[in-house]
């Protein structure tokens, strides 16, 4: 298994030599693999015989149940991932979230890192606003965590800079730039760790959804809503992130405007009562407890006092 995917465009993947292989997409980009030279099934589940290459085209979620699938059902199927949405950076990731019973189910291995990912810049093209701006606050989550992560060396926090001061550049905007320094942010928060803000949105995804179906809560929304105070929260308890910032020649002004742009208040009000009834879920959950400071119970009084406005 490769340290890191193959990089592809949609024209090298479109007369690739790769067997008998199939696509499985999302709804929303269905019609976009239409023009695509290979067999469209419904469902992982629809695969009766292991196909010589499966193709995924869909967000984290998709991406990671076929990660998971190829690594338990079928190591010997090639896996193409293809982004429809930047954020998850599952593509070019070594993690498999799936969810379970009892919350979010984490793995990690070099088994779940596709062989190839393939960069679709026209997708883009499909995504609403709304969706395109949780998705930035997604990457920017990956990046932020990754880079404050008391397990990322010097050399790691080099190459999250170099991301941070990319994104900067970048628009909260349906925008094809996105998906690299997506796929690079999250391969590289891989090697280090993430922290308290994807423990609030592993604890609170599945509740925020049963309280307001339809809402579109998810975890690139949870990360674009809670960045803002969780990095406030983070900087109340440490220099770190000032002082990070100014080691790596990072604007860390231009970065508290991206994070306060990426928050909504509406929405913030909204989670809030469900993170005060889960607060010592989050503190137990993997994530939070490598965060870049300590999440102690009490903690919860920062966010509910709205400290970071």
């Amino acid at each position: 298994m490769p340290s890191k995917p193959e990089t592809w465009t949609i024209e090298k993947l479109r007369t690739a030599s790769l067997g008998r292989a199939v696509i499985l997409s999302t709804q929303s980009a269905r019609h976009s693999v239409r023009d695509l030279p290979f067999e469209a099934v419904s469902s992982l589940d629809s695969l009766n015989e292991s196909p010589d290459a499966l193709i995924v085209v869909g967000g984290g979620s998709l991406m990671d149940r076929a990660k998971y699938w190829r690594w338990t059902r079928s190591p010997q199927t090639r896996l193409i991932a293809i982004p429809s949405i930047w954020g998850s950076g599952a593509e070019a990731s070594p993690v498999a979230v799936l969810d379970g019973d009892a919350g979010k189910k984490i793995f990690v291995d070099d088994g779940l890192l596709p062989d190839v990912r393939c960069v679709w810049p026209e997708l883009a093209k499909t995504i609403p606003p709304e969706r395109a701006r949780a998705a930035c606050g997604d990457a920017w989550a990956h990046a932020l965590e990754g880079f404050l992560s008391p397990l990322a060396d010097e050399g790691l926090q080099r190459e999250l800079a170099d991301i941070i001061r990319h994104i900067l550049t970048l628009p909260l905007v349906p925008d094809p730039d996105w998906f690299e320094p997506s796929a690079q942010a999250c391969a590289a928060q891989a090697r280090a760790s993430v922290g308290l803000l994807h423990g609030i949105a592993h604890v609170l995804e599945h509740p925020l959804r049963e309280a307001f179906p339809g809402s579109g809560w998810g975890h690139a929304k949870l990360c674009s809503v809670f960045l803002w105070p969780v990095m406030a929260f983070n900087r109340e308890h440490s220099d770190k992130l000032p002082r990070l910032c100014a080691q790596f020649d990072i604007d860390e002004d231009a970065v508290w405007a991206v994070l306060r742009d990426l928050h909504s208040e509406q929405a913030y009000d909204e989670a809030l009562p469900l993170l005060e009834t889960h607060w010592m879920t989050i503190c137990r959950d993997p994530c939070s407890r490598t965060n870049s400071v300590l999440v102690r119970p009490t903690g919860k009084a920062f966010f509910t006092a709205r400290t970071f406005r």
